[in-house]
């Protein structure tokens, strides 16, 4: 059997050494490195997926967690003293499986509920028990927003949590970040319970404000909401809303377009991805159509 040890029983050489080898060349910088990755694409040694996958990881290290963090104002989160019903309710809407536990402010966060924990109150004998949200709530990871992905992943995998809150210098919850919003930087967007009906691009969350896809087209947009939005050179809502920003926008970022408030509700380094959408009042007052898109 080989050994990758060489011959004087050294380590073996790193992944961009072996990168290097292969291509006949000795990178200096990333910004290099991330061209000669890109070439080896052109060449057909690596395919587009994989050279995502590969970029991503070089861009993950110089990432922080404020950078992909859900604000604290985009937070789905469930208040110490709500009844079951209006958590139950928080639950089924969002389709979330964990929640941030509040206290009267929503920078108080006091642990996590794990949705699979109120499964046991949706039964018939499960509504007759009592329910005290403090015999459920979980401890929560606080982390800072300066900390470095790759040293969160790093964490998250160590302790098997999904999910932390993010707090700022004053210790209040700035935001919240899970794994998937860590994985999402390296592989690209992930399909999970967010994402409601694959085939569908448009979504009713509540009383004036809608999910849409990034690549939902600026027809299908204008004929779900009536509305009038000028797609110009662009084909796609995404499209349209990155060009308003006029750079690649982060999560959380709003612009108004239209009579529209766009919210970027799920991005990574590449491309927008999800967008939360909210008419102004007069757009509110017509009636879009009620089946997704």
């Amino acid at each position: 059997m080989t050994s990758d040890r060489s011959s004087n029983g050294s380590r073996p050489k790193g992944w961009k050494k072996r990168i290097c080898q292969l291509l006949g060349s000795e990178p200096q910088t990333k910004e290099h490195l991330v061209e000669v990755l890109q070439d080896a694409e052109r060449r057909a040694l690596l395919d587009h997926d994989a050279l995502g996958m590969l970029e991503g990881v070089l861009q993950v290290s110089d990432l922080r967690v404020g950078d992909i963090m859900i604000p604290r104002a985009e937070m789905v989160s469930v208040r110490r003293d709500d009844p079951l019903e209006r958590i139950l309710e928080t639950a089924v809407e969002s389709a979330h499986s964990r929640f941030p536990v509040t206290g009267d402010d929503k920078g108080e966060v006091l642990g996590i509920l794990l949705a699979k924990d109120l499964l046991a109150f949706c039964t018939e004998g499960g509504r007759r028990q009592t329910f005290n949200i403090r015999d459920h709530v979980r401890s929560a990871v606080f982390v800072p927003e300066s900390k470095r992905l790759n040293v969160l992943l790093k964490e998250f995998r160590s302790s098997r949590n999904h999910m932390a809150i993010v707090v700022d210098e004053y210790g209040a919850a700035s935001g919240l970040v899970t794994i998937e919003d860590v994985l999402e930087q390296i592989v690209g967007d992930i399909e999970d319970e967010h994402d409601h009906d694959e085939g569908a691009f448009i979504f009713k969350r509540g009383k004036g404000e809608y999910t849409v896809k990034a690549r939902t087209t600026v027809e299908d947009f204008n004929e779900y909401f009536h509305s009038a939005l000028e797609g110009g050179d662009f084909d796609t809502i995404g499209g349209l809303v990155v060009n308003a920003f006029g750079r690649l926008p982060a999560r959380g970022e709003r612009v108004e377009l239209d009579g529209f408030r766009f919210t970027i509700m799920r991005a990574d380094s590449r491309r927008v991805h999800l967008l939360t959408v909210r008419p102004s009042p007069p757009l509110q007052g017509r009636a879009p159509d009620q089946s997704s898109v």
